[in-house]
């Protein structure tokens, strides 16, 4: 089985493109394999048609918390909604989830979804700090028009299966501090320190996803990376690890609300 874990932009550039790493489980331990830089939509639409079998994990909201969606009066199933989302422009899509947060009190602006809480994800609906409104507008669209099952919520090929992830779950369970930044003058030694910290304890198996990482060629790749896109997207190839030892048990998902999705771990 391939074993995906892509960090993705709702704005691919060559400075800030979409990243994945690539590999396979064998035994308890995920062997690292590849890391590939996608620096359009063009070309994370031909990844993403790359025959399976294989199990991605994406570091995208998959879908709105169901508040939202019920107070806009949008469909209350995920197809229907998604369509009627995503024929948003992103203008339009900003300014209704303007609309909505004015009319909330300071300190609930934004509605959140379930599995928000036990992931400490922000809320899907955010446009800012961080964009992953635009994240979702941009993604999850690309991910129907490719024919990719989203587990529990979406059928598609049966042989290319996404589930939702978030790294960021991952990176607190082993450090506190800061380990990335886009702005190359803020890549400090005290985040590649925070970056070393956390790869050694990948490597050992020894933080609470438990899935050990084989880094081949990559560390040194790894450790270097101040903006730590490599590093979230092998956090999310280990989610995916950890989701295909659980393959049988619905990739140790809870019996989550199919409108709103769930992330895998959480």
């Amino acid at each position: 089985m391939q074993l995906h874990g892509i960090d993705f932009t709702s704005a691919p550039t060559a400075r800030k493109a979409i990243t994945i790493a690539s590999g396979s489980m064998s035994e308890d331990r995920f062997r690292l394999l590849s890391l590939t830089s996608l620096h359009d939509f063009l070309s994370f639409e031909a990844w993403l048609q790359r025959p399976g079998p294989w199990l991605g994990v994406f570091d995208l909201p998959f879908s709105l918390p169901r508040e939202l969606i019920e107070t806009l009066g949008w469909p209350l199933t995920w197809a229907p909604m998604m369509a009627q989302f995503a024929a948003l422009s992103r203008a339009d899509m900003r300014a209704t989830f303007k609309d909505f947060c004015d009319a909330r009190p300071i300190g609930g602006k934004f509605a959140h979804r379930a599995t928000d809480f036990p992931a400490g994800s922000s809320s899907s609906m955010k446009w800012v700090n961080p964009p992953v409104a635009y994240m979702l507008h941009a993604g999850v669209p690309r991910l129907i028009d490719a024919g990719v099952t989203l587990f529990g919520m979406h059928p598609g090929d049966p042989e290319r299966i996404a589930l939702e992830g978030y790294p960021g779950m991952v990176a607190r369970s082993i450090v506190k501090a800061s380990y990335k930044n886009d702005d190359p003058r803020q890549q400090t030694a005290a985040r590649r320190a925070a970056r070393i910290k956390m790869l050694d304890a990948l490597q050992s198996g020894d933080y609470p996803l438990g899935v050990a990482l084989d880094t081949g060629s990559h560390l040194d790749a790894l450790v270097e990376d101040g903006s730590g896109d490599l590093l979230d997207a092998v956090l999310c190839a280990l989610l995916a690890g950890w989701a295909w030892q659980r393959r049988d048990t619905r990739y140790g998902l809870p019996d989550f609300d199919p409108l709103e999705g769930w992330i895998v771990g959480a």
